[in-house]
């Protein structure tokens, strides 16, 4: 294993993998920007999120009925 390190600068190559990784979160990022249900800056234009579906809350009644005596 210590020879593969002899071939290869170790600096290089940690900057040269950060440098890959980060352009390939960046490409992945833009490619979900581009879709209508993943992009998180302008909202979904098609689709209804999730918390617009959810049914409202019921309004307060009056005080429930009390219940019959037991005998």
């Amino acid at each position: 294993m210590w020879r593969i390190w002899m071939l290869f600068d170790p600096r290089r190559l940690l900057v040269a993998n950060a440098i890959f990784l980060f352009s390939l979160a960046i490409l992945i990022h833009f490619i979900l920007l581009s879709t209508d249900r993943y992009n998180w800056i302008d909202g979904s234009k098609g689709h209804h999120s999730a918390v617009s579906q959810a049914a409202p809350m019921p309004s307060p009644t009056a005080a429930p009925a009390s219940a019959p005596a037991a005998k």
